[in-house]
């Protein structure tokens, strides 16, 4: 019995994997809120880096993680791992920060939404891990067949 539910878990643990890459309207939605988040993210860490306040190591490191999750996000490139980074990120800052937590909370949900939804057809992680197709002939009409000496 037990044997049964580690099956069903494994199984959907693996389908998680395996994501559909919605195209159509649902593929650009989730291609205008890679865009969104990425720009908010690039903007939000070079601004960060370029500034004259650099604080410590810590707000070093922040800026550099968004930047770099909002390019992988912009290319939609291994979208759930740098949308998870974002998520966790961006929630700790507005827990922690000082001052107006509104786009941070706003990052953190996109950043969680796209990790759980996935990049969409239209990314990298589609071309590199998306549904192929394999045209396979038949073999029986029409082909000679020679056995192997």
């Amino acid at each position: 019995m037990c044997y049964g539910f580690l099956t069903i878990k494994r199984d959907r643990f693996l389908q998680r994997l395996f994501s559909t890459f919605p195209d159509g309207p649902p593929g650009i939605g989730l291609l205008c809120l890679r865009v969104g988040a990425g720009i908010a993210l690039i903007h939000y860490g070079v601004s960060g880096l370029s500034g004259e306040a650099l604080v410590g190591p810590l707000t070093v490191a922040s800026d550099v993680i968004a930047a770099v999750a909002g390019i992988l996000l912009l290319a939609g490139l291994w979208t759930p791992i740098a949308g998870a980074v974002v998520a966790m990120m961006e929630l700790s800052i507005a827990v922690l920060a000082n001052g107006d937590p509104s786009i941070h909370l706003l990052l953190a949900v996109l950043g969680a939404g796209l990790a759980m939804l996935g990049p969409g057809a239209w990314s990298v992680d589609a071309r590199l891990f998306g549904r192929k197709r394999f045209d396979i002939r038949d073999r029986t009409r029409g082909g000679s067949f020679t056995p192997l000496k």
